[in-house]
């Protein structure tokens, strides 16, 4: 036998009896151990069954090979349920158990030391319900949970808003968070969001107006939006006419509303009648006078800051331009007004 056989065989050896008699030695060695995947891997951990349900998912994800001795590693440093931290993380190949397991350690901040954020956007949401279903498609919340907590009186009275005006409180947006953000931090996310945008200029400016309230310039904003949601360059034209019709006491008469009282049914109709218009509910401008009861939509910022600063018009009418063009013709006068929707009536009866 050649004596780097035996030195081999020796090594091993002594290796062995130092395990055997040293279990820190055992614990060093399965420490450095690797991951077997060859790409980087976004892993979600979910599992409220500690370390083992760490190392099952890991396993079964073909992202370790050896479940004792990553199971041995966590153990020695004293990890379980509570000290073990669910989110999203990216595995990188060839990371050694120790490190890994070091990542999902539950650090002083309530997360993971490896812990991935996310990013969590929602737009073109109807309301609270919508949007909560979005959120919980992204982060690990319950829908239902967030909608309760947002509904919930004493969080309304906080803020001095009802379950009609809280979609006010949300600002469509790209927000970076950590994936097990649960509904209450989700909330209060929204919370400092909406507390940093009403600063004392932009109450001013709602002052301005004539409102008093966020929720106010909201909701207009909201029927804008609704009215034009491709063309930003009529956000501010639009919102002065509103504006205009609110101090002259003329009923609003904006389509969206009407069609908001109709839920989803009617979801690709292309053209809207008097039957749809005379539906009663406290939302449809065109039987109940001055603003809805609270936001038909969640409308992004910069229609928020269109309503606050509105274009200086005379304009109380409106209608589709006559093309796909998606604008409108503006008016002042009914009589104006009636000639530019005889012609898109004229119009898209041709199409």
């Amino acid at each position: 036998m050649s004596k780097k056989v035996i030195l081999g065989i020796a090594t091993v050896v002594i290796i062995g009896i130092g395990v055997f008699i040293n279990p820190k030695a055992g614990v060093f060695l399965a420490g450095r151990k690797t991951s077997v995947n060859t790409q980087n891997i976004k892993f979600v951990f979910k599992s409220k069954d500690g370390l083992e349900g760490l190392t099952e998912q890991l396993f079964e994800m073909k992202i370790i090979e050896d479940k004792a001795a990553f199971e041995r590693v966590g153990e020695y440093k004293g990890l379980d349920d509570k000290t073990l931290a669910t989110g999203m993380y990216v595995i990188e190949p060839g990371t050694s158990y120790r490190t890994l397991l070091n990542g999902f350690t539950l650090n002083s901040a309530g997360n993971g030391n490896a812990e991935k954020e996310v990013e969590v956007t929602f737009n073109n949401c109807r309301d609270v319900y919508d949007l909560a279903g979005k959120v919980s498609k992204i982060l690990l919340l319950d829908s239902a949970e967030l909608v309760a907590k947002v509904h919930a009186p004493k969080f309304l009275s906080e803020l001095k808003l009802s379950i009609e005006t809280v979609p006010a409180l949300f600002f469509p947006n790209t927000y970076r968070m950590f994936y097990d953000t649960d509904a209450k931090s989700f909330i209060q996310r929204m919370k400092s969001q909406y507390i940093s945008f009403w600063t004392p200029a932009r109450i001013q400016q709602l002052s301005k107006i004539g409102m008093k309230h966020p929720f106010e310039a909201v909701t207009l904003a909201s029927i804008v939006y609704s009215e034009q949601s491709k063309n930003s360059s009529e956000w501010k034209t639009i919102a002065g006419l509103y504006l205009n019709r609110l101090k002259e006491e003329m009923k609003l008469q904006s389509d969206p509303t009407f069609k908001f009282c109709w839920g989803n049914e009617l979801e690709g109709v292309q053209r809207l009648t008097f039957e749809h218009r005379e539906k009663d509910c406290p939302y449809n401008t065109y039987i109940h006078e001055g603003l809805p009861p609270g936001p038909i939509c969640i409308p992004p910022t910069e229609v928020i800051e269109s309503v606050l600063n509105p274009d200086k018009n005379d304009y109380v009418f409106m209608c589709a331009q006559p093309n796909y063009s998606g604008l409108h013709d503006f008016a002042v006068d009914y009589k104006t007004h009636k000639k530019n929707a005889d012609k898109f009536q004229k119009w898209i009866s041709k199409q």
